[in-house]
């Protein structure tokens, strides 16, 4: 058995049961004892399992209210910016609601599924077409795209520091860094206190300079349907400038990841709570982007109007246009409301950005090192990539970096988007997410083959392979194989890569009275809820999904040699008053 370090206590708290076997005087010690850090579920959010009903206890809107709270950043201001002041504005614009559309659709089913099953991105992606290993890989790609927006986002904030009290750069690179350590320490709680009390002032500071644009340059609106660029592209429509414009918006289609990483605390569906919930998940899920693409617009809008004022460099630095729209309302006040909003925004975002680095990493590690330390240690990585590349000066080459990014995440998203979508409604796949390694094949060609193929198809054409047109619309061609592709291999074969054998315990087949009802674990001696639990022939009885992960011992029997015959599993534990999920 490979061990973490030996703390205090075994095993989260919070999802104990009453009365469990564990509490019986001159128990035998667990097999397993998780170090203290990753024991303190107030700070570990579940990072590796799923997150059990009796820990879900906010209400729809406060998920979904803190979900929508991390979506504050700026980079899309930039983004929206750098892609209108190249393409133009009637290419930009299309670009931009192109992306949006697809992020929107692609976003549906992946949102839906994580608040269903209370399971984050990289959890999803293991049952739908990755398989266990197989979805290794997306959680690198996903890791990128939190520290490659937490740098993005922490550039910003830094330059924004700069100009209002002179701080350098680079120092300032160091402290949009460390000033969300506390916070992202101490998990969604504090979270979501940060979002809520923060959202009044990041309002008003989104909203404040459009009013004074409003009265104040009615015509901006006008002037800017016919801008052509900065770069000599025109104001007409370009099929090029379409598809390269498109493929820079789409570097944002991973944030469903982060907005999973709070959906899956969303409360269980019911008659009672059904509206509000429906409204809050597709809100918090897909409905992020409806606010991302006019920000993005809006951001070039007013990189527009402060053009000439500023320059070119300094109109994609989202603080300089905010100073510039304030000043005819506010004056000398301008630069520090400007400055205040563009911080608070980049520190609602890079909170979010830190988290969920943070569990992206820890589910990457605890399958590659069968070691748990506690998802907070990932923190520091995560933030030290971001600071690097802050340094490097990452701005800078923002088109290229993002466009070359979203090749990879659309090919991810959209496989597992066809395997939600197609797949399972047809019958290629399990009707349900299967997450735990138990069950699970190392790798399942439906959906990693259909990515790897994508992607790198769509790579190459990024780099101009295959002509000009190719290399333009590289992100179509990424997210057209993976639809394609994910049910075509699921077909061919015939949906045996997704279960390497059956769930009793809660499987389809499986007599579920209430799924909050818990089994307490062989190994790690702590009482789980019937989802997160698996039969294991090794230990002879329940073992919870994240020693199941961690064990390096067993040599994946009861999915090598399912002739071993059936586990006598204990009957299950019903919580005092849990309602049936």
């Amino acid at each position: 058995m490979t061990d973490t370090a030996i703390p205090e206590t075994a095993g989260p708290p919070a999802a104990a049961a009453p009365g469990g076997p564990e509490a019986a005087a001159g128990a035998q010690p667990p097999r397993r004892s998780y170090a203290k850090l990753a024991a303190d579920e107030s700070r570990e959010d579940y990072s590796l399992r799923y997150a059990p009903h009796s820990y879900r206890r906010w209400s729809p809107a406060v998920v979904a209210g803190t979900a929508l709270g991390g979506i504050a950043y700026l980079a899309d201001f930039a983004i929206g910016a750098s892609i209108v002041f190249t393409y133009g504005f009637t290419s930009g614009f299309a670009s931009i609601l192109a992306a949006a559309t697809i992020i929107f659709l692609t976003g549906i089913p992946i949102a839906r599924a994580c608040a269903k099953y209370g399971l984050d991105m990289d959890l999803v992606t293991r049952g739908a077409g990755f398989g266990y290993f197989g979805s290794t890989l997306t959680s690198l790609i996903y890791a990128s795209f939190t520290f490659i927006f937490f740098a993005l986002e922490g550039s910003i904030m830094a330059q924004a520091m700069h100009q209002a009290v002179g701080v350098p750069v680079e120092a300032g690179y160091l402290i949009t860094t460390l000033i969300v350590i506390p916070i992202v320490f101490r998990g969604m709680g504090a979270l979501a206190k940060v979002q809520a009390w923060t959202q009044p002032v990041w309002i008003i500071g989104m909203v404040l300079p459009f009013v004074v644009l409003a009265f104040e340059a009615p015509d901006a609106w006008g002037a800017f349907a016919s801008f052509g660029g900065t770069q000599g592209a025109g104001p007409g429509f370009s099929w090029t400038g379409f598809g390269l414009g498109t493929g820079v918006a789409l570097s944002l289609i991973a944030q469903i990841g982060e907005q999973a990483d709070y959906l899956r605390f969303m409360p269980a569906k019911t008659q009672a709570n059904k509206r509000r919930w429906n409204i809050a998940v597709l809100a918090a899920g897909p409905g992020w982007v409806i606010i991302g693409a006019a920000k993005q617009l809006g951001g070039a809008l007013l990189a527009f109007a402060a053009l000439e004022a500023v320059g070119k460099t300094h109109a994609l630095e989202p603080i300089a246009p905010q100073i510039e729209a304030l000043k005819p309302w506010l004056g000398s006040f301008a630069l520090p409301a400007a400055a205040l909003f563009v911080i608070v925004s980049q520190i609602k975002i890079n909170v979010t950005n830190a988290y969920s680095g943070s569990l992206s990493w820890s589910n990457f590690f605890s399958r590659i090192t069968h070691r748990h330390p506690g998802r907070v240690w990932y923190i520091f990585l995560n933030l030290v990539i971001a600071l690097t590349l802050m340094e490097m000066n990452m701005f800078a080459a923002l088109n290229k970096l993002l466009g070359f990014y979203s090749n990879v995440g659309i090919a991810w998203i959209a496989a597992v988007a066809a395997d939600l979508v197609i797949n399972k409604r047809v019958g290629l796949s399990p009707p349900y997410i299967e997450f735990k390694r138990a069950y699970l094949y190392a790798v399942n060609p439906a959906g990693f083959g259909s990515m790897v193929i994508a992607s790198t198809v769509s790579i190459l054409a990024f780099f101009g392979l295959f002509g000009r047109y190719a290399e333009a619309f590289s992100t179509f061609i990424a997210a057209g194989l993976s639809l394609t592709l994910c049910p075509l291999i699921a077909w061919a074969t015939k949906g045996r890569y997704y279960l390497a054998r059956p769930n009793p315990v809660n499987g389809p087949g499986a007599e579920v009275a209430d799924i909050t009802a818990t089994h307490t674990c062989s190994v790690c001696d702590t009482a789980y809820e019937l989802p997160d639990i698996a039969d294991c022939p090794v230990r002879s009885g329940p073992i919870c999904s994240l020693c199941c992960s961690l064990d390096a011992e067993c040599g994946d029997i009861c999915r090598k040699e399912p002739g071993n015959g059936p586990v006598l599993m204990p009957m299950p534990m019903l919580r005092e008053g849990a309602g049936e999920g």
